[in-house]
């Protein structure tokens, strides 16, 4: 690291910023665009996406999530991405499955990112928080939720998807069918689909 940058970080400018960081907020912390772009060409900085940086020095995780949950706070892990992250599918997504409330801007990203549009009424039924570093988290659907939206969504996912997920679900130690049929009854036509495969594969 050159003069300049050791003087920003020892007077308070990379040393007091959160290890995911904004342009702006590399400004307000005393580094010039100068100094911040240098950090960069040094690798003691990374570009996450468009004027969002990450400190070399932090933790390593998902760059790709942690640029979609700073885009958007909302921002909730759904269909394959939620359902392999709980074990239901083998499929490895090559996108990821992203919820918004219905009418929520989506964000440009260099995440290979599928945005969805959910009810802003049921957005929040089995919403959860995955925690990706200590300063950053992203919302992340039950393994519940996710069955019912593969069932909810199966003309346009694919009915093999909902129907590998549910049968991999009951081979899991806790799984409730009556709490999955409580879940359905809050999304119109799932209910009855949902109780027919249950009653197939018990």
């Amino acid at each position: 690291m050159g003069s300049a940058e050791r003087s920003a970080a020892d007077n308070g400018g990379l040393g007091v910023l959160p290890a995911t960081f904004t342009y702006s907020q590399a400004l307000s912390a005393g580094l010039t665009e100068w100094q911040l772009y240098r950090l960069r060409d040094h690798g003691l900085i990374e570009p996450v996406g468009r004027g969002l940086y990450r400190r070399h020095d932090a933790e390593a995780v998902d760059i790709d999530l942690i640029e979609v949950a700073r885009r958007s706070p909302l921002a909730t892990l759904c269909l394959t991405t939620a359902l392999a992250r709980h074990g239901l599918i083998d499929e490895i997504p090559s996108r990821i499955d992203v919820a918004l409330p219905r009418g929520r801007h989506r964000p440009v990203t260099i995440a290979p990112v599928a945005w969805h549009s959910f009810d802003p009424a049921t957005f929040d039924i089995g919403r959860t928080n995955l925690p990706l570093d200590l300063e950053t988290s992203i919302g992340l659907y039950s393994p519940e939720r996710s069955i019912v939206d593969a069932f909810r969504l199966r003309h346009r996912e694919g009915p093999d998807l909902a129907y590998a997920a549910l049968r991999r679900w009951l081979r899991q130690r806790g799984a409730s069918p009556s709490r999955l049929l409580a879940m359905a009854r809050q999304f119109p036509k799932v209910e009855r689909p949902i109780r027919e495969a249950l009653e197939i594969l018990l």
